[in-house]
């Protein structure tokens, strides 16, 4: 059977897009995995699809590379909205669509698409982790959680460029800590009075991408909280763009949280399954 497919990325996080709204075309697992696989398929982090609802204009549902289904996912939010209004011709610049994690509302301004997210919850702060490296010593950092949609740890560092991100965000994601389902990984840095960088080793995927949109909120709700930092936070990230976060904040509490950037096609085809 040969489906069509777009290809889209946000921010060097990069999606298959199939539309599902008719029905009638469902992949398996191993199908998923197959198609986002770098070498025999289309390559991806994920897959995202577009499917009818009833409680908003559509409904998004999300594949991780390894084909499991997550709650949510940032950037891959953003390429769904502005894919959605493609495939619909649904006119206007504004949606709505429901995912697990909640209803999203999204603004589309070009090719950069604004979503406002869920509010985060499961805040956790100055926990203290530890692990063992590949030389058999052992790491021990504070690391603080936050839930955006998917479960997030964010450990701050004072040179990002130097972290084993995929050997530290392997070991953390997989820690006692977060069992039984793990955890994403951000390692963030501070970089100006309202800006951070951050790298994200990605549930699902197994490896560091090019950026997490999910992770990128996280890191900076939990950068207002604990490096005193005021909305909106501009997040660099390592495939070269900025998303901006803006939210409100009291108390630890926040609400009006939106994640901004880019969200472009690639290419579109066809592939068999």
């Amino acid at each position: 059977m040969k489906i069509p497919f777009w290809k889209m990325n946000g921010a060097g996080n990069d999606f298959v897009m199939i539309d599902r709204r008719s029905g009638g075309l469902t992949l398996s697992d191993k199908q998923i995995e197959r198609i986002c696989h770098r070498n025999f398929g289309i390559g991806a982090d994920g897959l995202l699809a577009v499917e009818n609802s009833q409680n908003a204009d559509f409904r998004m549902r999300y594949y991780n590379a390894d084909g499991g289904e997550a709650d949510m996912c940032g950037n891959g939010a953003r390429c769904f909205a502005r894919f959605a209004m493609q495939v619909s011709g649904k006119t206007g610049n504004s949606l709505s669509f429901e995912t697990q994690a909640g209803i999203i509302q999204a603004e589309l301004d070009g090719e950069r698409v604004a979503i406002r997210l869920t509010p985060p919850k499961e805040i956790r702060l100055d926990h203290r982790l530890a692990w063992d490296d590949a030389a058999g010593n052992i790491n021990e950092m504070l690391a603080h959680d936050c839930n955006t949609g998917v479960p997030h740890a964010v450990l701050f560092v004072d040179d990002v460029e130097k972290v084993p991100v995929n050997e530290w965000g392997r070991a953390i994601r997989f820690h006692d800590e977060y069992k039984p389902k793990g955890t994403n990984v951000n390692f963030a840095m501070k970089t100006g009075l309202q800006s951070l960088r951050v790298r994200t080793y990605e549930r699902g995927v197994e490896g560091e991408t090019l950026a997490c949109g999910t992770g990128v909120t996280a890191s900076a709700l939990l950068a207002a909280i604990t490096q005193k930092m005021e909305s909106p936070i501009l997040v660099s990230v390592k495939g070269g763009d900025t998303l901006e976060v803006n939210f409100t904040e009291e108390n630890g509490m926040f609400d009006a949280v939106t994640l901004k950037g880019p969200a472009e096609f690639v290419f579109s085809g066809e592939i068999e399954v």
